[in-house]
């Protein structure tokens, strides 16, 4: 048994926000980006109906959420219109079946964003407001126990999993 297959991926012990490397309070979730690659469909004469091809180094755009318990002026500075880093730090536990250990790993995740759309949420009496901010993603890099597994910049054609920057082609391609 390979060291990776003795690991139970156990899920989300805790998380911060930041915001410029200073931790945010006040966040309540985050939903993280659908990563979708742009699709060309095949079709013709050899061809059994259609086949898409993800292209490389295309992704549709992304968007992601922060939702908040209530609405206050550190999360209004989220809705001025300019470029947003933030980072989400994740403790994540998982579990050793061979060792026996239970195991917590280090994710960050590092945004670039542009505020899109804000929803007021909910007032009522003894409960949260439930506001929540929505974001055009311009990057998004993963890191798990600081070592960089994704890093995704369209503007300067980025495309790097575990390693390997699938855009370095294209750009070479380009002249780039």
């Amino acid at each position: 048994m390979s060291a990776t297959s003795a690991i139970i991926d156990v899920g989300t012990i805790d998380f911060a926000v930041y915001e410029d490397s200073t931790e945010f309070i006040g966040i309540a979730n985050s939903v993280l980006p659908d990563k979708s690659q742009k699709v060309i469909t095949l079709t013709g004469a050899g061809i059994g109906g259609d086949v898409e091809v993800p292209i490389r180094g295309a992704y549709n755009a992304m968007e992601m959420s922060l939702a908040f318990r209530a609405y206050t002026p550190r999360i209004a500075s989220l809705r001025e219109q300019r470029v947003h880093i933030i980072e989400i730090r994740v403790a994540q536990q998982n579990e050793d079946r061979i060792a026996g250990q239970v195991v917590t790993e280090g994710v960050k995740h590092v945004f670039k964003v542009l505020p899109k759309s804000t929803s007021g949420g909910t007032v009522a009496p003894a409960s949260p407001s439930d506001t929540t901010i929505t974001f055009a993603v311009r990057y998004w890099a993963t890191f798990f126990d600081g070592k960089l597994i994704e890093e995704w910049d369209p503007l300067n054609r980025i495309d790097v999993i575990n390693g390997i920057d699938y855009d370095e082609p294209v750009r070479r391609a380009l002249g780039k």
